[in-house]
C-alpha cells in the first residue's frame, strides 16, 4: 500500500516531465515557426573598428530559408539560399550564383563571428544531436534548463559538443556554448533583451563571442519578426535569389 501511494504521488511528475529533446524541440519551433520573415541588423565588433550590415530573411519550416542583404551599399542585393540542405550564395557584383560545399559550413559568414551553419542552420538541433540535462541555472533573471547536446555519429556537425540554456517558461535560447572535437570552447552566444515579436517573447539581441579572440564579437539585433507569413517552396529558388526584394 505504501509503495502504491508513492507511485500515485509521483505519477503526475512522470506524466508531465519533459525530456531534454522535447525542450530543444519547443525552443526550435518557437524561434522558427511554420514560416517567418525577419529584419535584422548585425554589428561586427573588433578591437580597432566596427562594421554594420542589415538584412531581411524569410524561412519556411526547417528546410527553406532566403536571406537578402540590404546594407551596406557594396553588399546590398547579395543573397543566401538554403533549400533541402543545399546552400547557395549570390553576389550582384560578379552576377554569379555559387553553391557552397559542406566544408564551408564551419567558416565565418560575411566576416562575422557566426558560421555559415549558424545562419542557415543546415544541421538540426533536434535530430542531429543526442540530448541530456546538465545543471539548471538562472540567466538574465530567467530559470533555465541546461541541455548538453552531442552530435550523432552520422550527422555532419562542425561542433564536438553544444551546451544550450533554455528558460523554463518561454523556451527562449539565452546562452549557447560551442565546443570543438577536443572539448575546447570556441564560441559563446548570449541571448539578451527579450521582446515580444508577433506574440512571441524572444531575445531581441544575440551576441556571438569567440573564446580565443579578446575584444571580438558579433551582435545580431532583431528589428522585426512576423510569423506564419504567406510563402511557399517556390519562393526559395536560385532564380529568385537575383530578384527578391524587401517587399516580398
Amino acid at each position: 500500500m505504501k509503495n502504491l501511494l508513492v507511485a500515485l504521488l509521483l505519477f503526475p511528475t512522470f506524466l508531465f516531465a519533459q525530456t531534454a529533446q522535447e525542450i530543444i524541440t519547443k525552443m526550435d519551433n518557437k524561434l522558427k515557426g511554420k514560416s517567418v520573415k525577419s529584419e535584422n541588423s548585425i554589428t561586427i565588433v573588433r578591437p580597432t573598428y566596427t562594421r554594420e550590415m542589415t538584412m531581411v530573411s524569410w524561412s519556411l519550416g526547417k528546410d527553406y530559408s532566403l536571406t537578402l542583404l540590404t546594407a551596406p551599399k557594396r553588399d546590398a542585393g547579395g543573397t543566401f539560399l538554403n533549400r533541402d540542405k543545399e546552400i547557395w550564395s549570390y553576389s550582384p557584383s560578379i552576377e554569379r550564383i555559387i553553391k557552397l560545399p559542406p566544408s564551408m559550413m564551419s567558416q565565418n559568414w560575411m566576416g562575422t563571428d557566426f558560421t555559415n551553419d549558424d545562419l542557415v542552420q543546415q544541421s538540426s538541433l533536434v535530430t542531429d544531436y543526442t540530448h541530456s540535462f546538465g545543471k539548471d541555472e538562472t540567466l538574465e533573471g530567467y530559470d533555465c534548463y541546461q541541455i548538453i547536446m552531442i552530435p550523432k555519429e552520422d550527422a555532419a556537425i562542425v561542433w564536438g559538443k553544444v551546451i544550450v540554456w533554455v528558460d523554463k517558461t518561454e523556451y527562449m535560447e539565452l546562452k549557447v556554448e560551442f565546443y570543438d572535437e577536443d572539448g575546447y570552447l570556441v564560441n559563446t552566444m548570449l541571448g539578451k533583451n527579450p521582446k515580444t515579436f508577433d506574440g512571441k517573447l524572444l531575445p531581441s539581441v544575440m551576441e556571438m563571442i569567440p573564446a580565443d579572440k579578446p575584444g571580438n564579437k558579433t551582435i545580431m539585433t532583431t528589428i522585426s519578426m512576423k510569423f506564419d507569413i504567406t510563402v511557399d517552396e517556390s519562393f526559395f529558388t536560385t532564380r529568385n535569389m537575383k530578384s527578391v526584394t524587401t517587399n516580398d
